[in-house]
């Protein structure tokens, strides 16, 4: 009786190894004539175009900004908008003028005086008038404490427009620099130096009153405007 039952006992792990075998080699059967290493071949082609379209938008080239620039400031003359004798700004008047408004916008102002414009020539801070400025100790901190010492501080809770309107005596300063351009005769753009001068012209705007506070006077005014008037000449020698 035990013979018989260990005999079973060893058919049937036979035919379970056998089982086994076949279970394990149909696993690894593969339809028709399919080798192997097509097989991977093909999984590795399919994991390379997945990682490259992964990457596909990280290798974009970023699209080119499309920026506008303007060559001419505010006027309250709207007749020479449309004139072809009217100058240009220079690129470094035009900056001043936008740092002019974000200065005014960081201190919370509603418009954009001529003590904003001072505080942008100052900002920008590259040209020959910035530079005449700082020399005489003329910088951006003192002017910006002396303006907030001469008009307040705004409201914690005001928010200034993006683009903060002229104050009259602000517009009244740009066409007073156009005007002497035109004046002048002379080819060329209306620079920083103009700009400068237009704001002390206004004699009654927070701009003037903050020069003269930090020791710009009218010896200083001439000496800028004769050394504008050398380098016309200069220029069209």
């Amino acid at each position: 009786m035990a013979s018989r039952t260990l005999s079973v006992f060893h058919s049937s792990t036979a035919y379970l190894q056998l089982d086994c075998r076949k279970s394990s080699q149909s696993s690894l059967s593969f339809p028709g004539n399919l080798k192997v290493d097509v097989l991977v071949n093909s999984l590795l082609s399919n994991q390379l175009s997945l990682r490259s379209s992964r990457l596909k938008p990280l290798l974009r080239r970023p699209r080119a900004a499309v920026a506008t620039v303007s060559f001419s400031l505010p006027t309250a003359k709207p007749e020479r908008v449309s004139s072809e004798k009217m100058p240009k700004w220079s690129s470094r008047a035009i900056k001043s003028f936008a740092m002019g408004e974000l200065e005014a916008r960081k201190l919370k102002y509603p418009n954009t005086g001529t003590e904003a414009l001072l505080m942008g020539i100052l900002v920008e801070g590259t040209s020959k008038v910035a530079k005449f400025l700082y020399v005489y100790g003329i910088t951006l901190f003192k002017v910006r404490e002396e303006t907030i010492k001469l008009l307040g501080k705004s409201d914690m809770f005001l928010f200034s427009p993006e683009h903060p309107p002229l104050t009259e005596p602000a517009q009244r300063a740009l066409d007073w620099a156009v005007d002497e351009k035109l004046k002048s005769g002379e080819s060329g753009e209306i620079t920083t130096t103009h700009l400068l001068l237009g704001i002390w012209s206004e004699e009654e705007s927070a701009g003037h009153k903050i020069m003269a506070t930090l020791g710009f006077d009218d010896e200083k005014a001439k000496e800028l405007a004769k050394s504008m008037d050398e380098e016309v000449v200069l220029s069209n020698q």
